[in-house]
């Protein structure tokens, strides 16, 4: 099971890639395996040393009792100091921000969420992702 955020890459230059543990409940976790959440408007922020993602909207898990969580609220990301200093050296520079990339589960069954460092797109730059997603799905069309 994978959710992608399918507008980051359109969106933004992806600079560079990070694996984060995620702190979820559990009925989070049985929304997440149903494939019901958003990565409308999310971001992942660093405070105190500690990195959290905003806005990520996980749905309410229909067979969860008093017990649900909230669907929007400020999630713990899980990753090593040496990585979170890394990033906030990045972040120094103009321009960075970090988004979500996608939420997957890994062999062991943790629930996992790819971050990216990324630079915002002009409109030129998404015009030209757009020709360049086009010629490939020609170029698939003649060959397959």
């Amino acid at each position: 099971m994978e959710l992608r955020n399918k507008s980051a890459t359109f969106e933004y230059f992806i600079e560079d890639k990070f694996d984060a543990g995620m702190v979820l409940t559990g009925t989070e976790v049985k929304a997440l395996r149903d494939g019901r959440a958003s990565f409308n408007d999310s971001y992942c922020l660093i405070d105190r040393g500690e990195m959290y993602v905003k806005g990520l909207h996980i749905s309410h898990y229909e067979f969860g009792s008093y017990a649900n969580h909230p669907p929007v609220r400020d999630r713990k990301l899980l990753l090593k100091k040496k990585e979170i200093s890394r990033i906030t050296q990045k972040m120094k520079d103009k321009g960075f921000t970090i988004i979500p990339l996608k939420i997957y589960f890994n062999e062991r069954g943790f629930a996992k969420m790819q971050i990216g460092l990324a630079k915002g797109k002009k409109l030129h730059d998404k015009r030209e992702s757009v020709k360049q997603r086009e010629s490939e799905r020609e170029i698939k069309r003649y060959l397959g």
